[in-house]
């Protein structure tokens, strides 16, 4: 397993002083409409996401209405989302296990999470973290990429990036390191032509490559 080559209370500390109150992109109500939010997002980006979400959480903010919606009208909604076929039928589904299985509320366990239609480890982790406050790495493509390209934890996967995490966040900084983390790949740490010169963390980085 890769080291880690970067202090990473030095790290966070940038990061939380550069942005005190970091929050995620994705617009919702309540947990349920964060769930149904996240499990759009997966291979879209939050923009298209809450393109579609605003005018369908308005008439269907919870499972008992997504129902009532039904799932050739929530297509209609989410049409311009990747994969909306199976997300519709995922969400759907979710929504009926949700009234079934948990009194139409989220829950709050990641093993009751990961057993919803279309609700990954990821997905999980966001709900756990966003809407209940859980202090969950939920690792992105964004993430991944900064945790390895940093040297602040390496990993193969997204898993061991996740482990790597997990144990070397601080703990005062574990409930927001994500949105930190996820914000500074999505606009510093960005694939093809990272922003070196403005990152709050650049002495702190061992990637070699630093753009100038």
């Amino acid at each position: 397993m890769p080291k880690p080559k970067v202090d990473a209370d030095a790290f966070f500390r940038r990061l939380a002083a550069a942005n005190p109150n970091p929050r995620g992109e994705l617009q919702y109500i309540k947990p349920y409409t964060l769930l149904v939010a996240v499990v759009l997002s997966a291979q879209a980006t939050d923009v298209s996401v809450n393109k579609a979400t605003e005018p369908l959480f308005k008439v269907a903010d919870t499972p008992q209405k997504m129902l009532a919606l039904g799932e050739a009208r929530l297509k209609e909604y989410i049409r311009t989302i990747g994969l909306y076929n199976t997300k519709a039928k995922n969400i759907i589904r979710l929504s009926e296990i949700l009234l079934r299985d948990h009194g139409g509320q989220v829950p709050r366990e990641r093993e009751a999470l990961q057993t919803l239609p279309g609700v990954g480890r990821k997905t999980a982790n966001v709900v756990m973290n966003v809407a209940f406050g859980q202090p969950t790495m939920a690792v992105d493509t964004h993430i991944f990429r900064l945790s390895n390209r940093s040297g602040l934890a390496p990993g193969k996967t997204p898993d061991a990036v996740e482990q790597m995490l997990e144990k070397r966040v601080p703990e005062i900084y574990k409930l927001n390191a994500h949105h930190w983390l996820i914000l500074h790949g999505r606009y510093v740490c960005k694939a093809r032509k990272p922003a070196c010169p403005t990152c709050v963390v650049q002495e702190l980085c061992a990637y070699k490559a630093k753009t100038i």
